[in-house]
Parts: C-alpha cells; sequence; structure tokens
C-alpha cells in the first residue's frame, strides 16, 4: 500500500458529453465469474490482490438497469455488528442487484470532461457528478438500497440514523419513498439548511451532541430503546452494494477509464466502487483520498485492521470519520491500489476550481479527488474519472473555503502596516496599492492600541490578487514606499 502523505430535484440528470452506450462497457468487461466481488489476481500497475474479472456483458446500464442478479438485502444482508469475519462478501451480483432496486431512484449522473485538469495530467479527466445526486449527494444509494431490503417487521418498527447532512438526508428520502418512518440524529452545531432539508425529506430530526461520534451514540440508544433499525452510514453490506453503482455506471460512461480517483471516509463508497470496477476491469486503478487531519486509513492500512485516530480535523465533514468501517476496511484493503492525503489548503482549491472552472457546486469532502489530482496530476494514469460524491455545503462555510482558496492559489491577500497617522496616509496607501492592480476588497484602520506609538496607526488590508508572483509585488512595493509590513 502506497499512502502520500442537492437538492432533490437540482439539474444534471444526463450522463454529459463523456457518456457512451452499455455497450461499450460490455465490450471491455474482463471474463470470469460475475458473482466473485473479492477473489485473487494481481491488479494492473498494483501489488495487492484485485477481485476477480467479472462476467463477460455489461457491467450496467442506465441508473436502474442491470443484469439479474441477488438482490440486495439477500446474500449482502449481514449485520456489520456481526463482525468482519461472519459477512458474506458483497459481490457484483450484488451491485447489479442494487442497481436494480434503484431504477427510478437514483439518477445516472453526468460524467462532465474537464480541460484544466486534463491539461495538468496530461490525459482526460472526467468528473462523475455525485453532487447532482437527488439529496446532493450519492449517499441517497445506499440508503434506498439498505431499507428496501428490510422485513416487512423491521419496515413498521421505522429507521434511525446520525449524520452532521449528507446521509441524513438519504436516509430521511429513501425511508419517505418507501414509507418508513425516519428518525435522525444531527450533532446541535449541524448547519440550518440541512437540518432543515432533512425535516422536508421526511425526517423527525432531533438534535444531540457537538460531535458526530456523541449524536450517534444517541441515535443507537434510540435503536435499541425504540426497536427502530439503525442505519450505518457506511458499515453494512448493503450500504455498500448501493454506492457500488457508481463503478457499475463510471464503466459505463466512460468504458476506456484507467483511474478512478475517490474519496473515503468510513469508506463505503471506495469500497462499493472498486467492487465494481476491479470486478469488471481489474486493469483499472482506484485510488482513494483522504484529508491529511482525519487520515484513519493510512495507519489502519498499516496495522492490518481498522484503526482509530483521535480527534480528526477537517473541514471535509463528509469524510471526517476517525475509524474505518470493518465491512468496507476489508474490501479496501484488498482492493483498492492507493490511498492519498491531501491538505486543508488542497481542498480549498480544488473545491475553487470546480466552481470557477467547471460551474459545479461541490462540498470539500466531493472536491477531495480533485485535489489529489491537482497535488500530484502526472502521477495518474489516464483516462481519470473522479467522484464528486457530495455538494452539500453551508452557504457561509462555502464563503470561507473559498477565501481559504483564493489565498491557497494566491489570489487574495492579507496584510498589516505600519504607517504615519496623519490626514491623507490612508488615502496615498490606497493610491499605492491602486497602481500594483490590486483590488482592496476591506480597510480596517486601528489608531488606538498599546503597541502602537502616538503618531502611529495600523491598517489591516484585505487585497485580492492575481497570483503568487503579484501578492510578493505588492509586498515588496509598499515595503520600498516606505510603509512597515506586519504580516
Amino acid at each position: 500500500m502506497a499512502a502520500r502523505h442537492g437538492d432533490e430535484d437540482g439539474p444534471g440528470s444526463g450522463s454529459g458529453p463523456a457518456s457512451h452506450p452499455t455497450s461499450s462497457a460490455s465490450a471491455s468487461a474482463s471474463t470470469g465469474s460475475a458473482g466473485s466481488g473479492l477473489a485473487s489476481g494481481p491488479a494492473s500497475g498494483s501489488g495487492r490482490p484485485a477481485s476477480a474479472s467479472g462476467s463477460e456483458g455489461s457491467g450496467s446500464g442506465s441508473a436502474g438497469s442491470g443484469s439479474e442478479g441477488s438482490a440486495p438485502g439477500g446474500s449482502a444482508s449481514a449485520s456489520a455488528s456481526e463482525g468482519p469475519e461472519t459477512i458474506k462478501p458483497i459481490t457484483l451480483d450484488d451491485i447489479r442487484g442494487a442497481q436494480k432496486t434503484l431504477s427510478g431512484i437514483s439518477r445516472l449522473t453526468a460524467l462532465e470532461g474537464s480541460r484544466y485538469l486534463s491539461g495538468l495530467v496530461g490525459s482526460p479527466v472526467h468528473l462523475k457528478c455525485e453532487n447532482l445526486q437527488r439529496t446532493g449527494s450519492f449517499k441517497l444509494r445506499g440508503g434506498y438500497v439498505r431499507i428496501s431490503g428490510l422485513s416487512p417487521e423491521e419496515r413498521a418498527a421505522g429507521v434511525v440514523a446520525a449524520s452532521a447532512g449528507n446521509h441524513a438526508q438519504g436516509v430521511a428520502l429513501a425511508a419517505s419513498l418507501l414509507g418508513v418512518r425516519s428518525t435522525v440524529f444531527m450533532p446541535e452545531g449541524a448547519p440550518l439548511p440541512k437540518i432543515a432539508a432533512t425535516r422536508d425529506y421526511g425526517a423527525e430530526v432531533r438534535l444531540r451532541g457537538q460531535i458526530v461520534d456523541e449524536t450517534m451514540r444517541a441515535a443507537q440508544e434510540y435503536a435499541e430503546r425504540t426497536g427502530a433499525v439503525f442505519i450505518h452510514p457506511f458499515d453494512h453490506p448493503d450500504i455498500i452494494a448501493g454506492q457500488g453503482t457508481v463503478g457499475l455506471e463510471i464503466l459505463e460512461q466512460c468504458p476506456e477509464v484507467r483511474t478512478v480517483v475517490v474519496g473515503i471516509g468510513g469508506g463505503g463508497l471506495a469500497a462499493g466502487i472498486a467492487v465494481a470496477v476491479k470486478a469488471l476491469r481489474p486493469d483499472v486503478r482506484v485510488v482513494g483520498v483522504q484529508a491529511e487531519g482525519a487520515a484513519a486509513y493510512p495507519p489502519s492500512l498499516a496495522a492490518g485492521r481498522p484503526v482509530s485516530i483521535e480527534a480528526p480535523v477537517t473541514m471535509a465533514d463528509g469524510i471526517k470519520v476517525g475509524r474505518p468501517g470493518d465491512v468496507p476496511f476489508q474490501i479496501i484493503d484488498d482492493l483498492v491500489d492507493e490511498v492519498r492525503t491531501v491538505t486543508e489548503d488542497e481542498l480549498s482549491s480544488a473545491l475553487l476550481l470546480c466552481l470557477e472552472r467547471a460551474k459545479l457546486v461541490v462540498e470539500p469532502a466531493g472536491a477531495s479527488p480533485v485535489a489529489a489530482l491537482l497535488s500530484a496530476p502526472e502521477s495518474f494514469e489516464g483516462p481519470v474519472v473522479a467522484v464528486l460524491s457530495g455538494g452539500n455545503v453551508d452557504p457561509l462555510l462555502m464563503q470561507r473555503i473559498l477565501r481559504h482558496g483564493m489565498a491557497a492559489a494566491g489570489r487574495y491577500l492579507s496584510l498589516r502596516l505600519r504607517l504615519t497617522d496623519r490626514p491623507g496616509a490612508l488615502a496615498t496607501l490606497l493610491g499605492v496599492l491602486s497602481t500594483l492592480d490590486a483590488n482592496v476588497l476591506d480597510v480596517s484602520h486601528v489608531r488606538t492600541n498599546p503597541r502602537l506609538g502616538l503618531s502611529e496607526a495600523e491598517v489591516e488590508l484585505h487585497l485580492e490578487t492575481k497570483g503568487t508572483g503579484h501578492c510578493e509585488e505588492v509586498r515588496e512595493a509598499l515595503r520600498g514606499a516606505g510603509y512597515t509590513v506586519m504580516a
């Protein structure tokens, strides 16, 4: 293992310009047993085992198509609480069955080409737009498959989930579509738009705890007390089978793909995609991406078992998970070729790029694959598909992230200056900046501060600039004009 250190009715239901007919995916499928999701055989370019080849024939179809196979909730319905050693491996047939279950429920999301990223990588790069899925993320897929596999008695007891946003909305909509009562526990500090959306999708929302771990415990206690079925966000075979339908769609829309890049939190999406892709195309590399401050998979893979990390910290709350799930961990350990990490600056820059270049609103977790491409574009073999897993981002957080992303790209500069406190001094400073073609966004002028002399004033400036070179040019010009630049 190499480890480097929506809205329900939103747009984007088409396959996009990079889509291909299903028959193309059929032609590219490897031969073998369609029902084997975890088997031996090395993957091309990887020292770790790949899944067995899939049967000849279409790996997918439209969002609702798929060959006959075991329905989710049948061969892959064991509870994660039983322990990984008792769970039957998730197979290609399970994922095809999930695709059939999702017919008319989930969208076949667009696969959009990115000319900018293609230029960096040196080969075609496509964006799989799960941010345009119903509820704004891929989570509806797994949630619907899991709840649809419940018995009539389990459905009558209702379902309960815990989430800061995406899983909450996916479970709420899935339960409503299936006529099942849902209760969703969310952290007390969850963004108001996500709370409102979850309620609008039909769930009863209860706010508990300051962090998701506390919220999760509250939901599990509720399940034990009431008999409601707890819907785990990633640690269940049916959830993984549902998320794996993204992999089938990728092979349908881009049969020539060589690398799939996907963000990893608990691991459900990456595991599902890996089973689907490796079963049909064992030569395709699957690369997982984690936020540097919440990267539980590298130490877990090194230890050979899920390992908890304390106090994960990242703006990407969708992949902010302190411990891998037992079920996805086994699959990722077997099938994912590499797990990389990205910094907060790289996440901010990726989100900004998605917004400016691709015109796509993507949350930080969803932008993590793009961050990985930006950090080391030469290391990916193309064609590449980067999975944009979600687009649910609080507007206030988006504002902060965009400013952070602009700063990381050298397009936003914050400075503190000392100048003589006399009439016209501030106007003179702004005149100097105007000659440097730096756009002034905010000015804060301080005269009374213990650290200032009697004749001094301090000015804090926020400037829009043209890049890192322009930032340094502005600093040097201000120093040359006699100003003391503090930051």
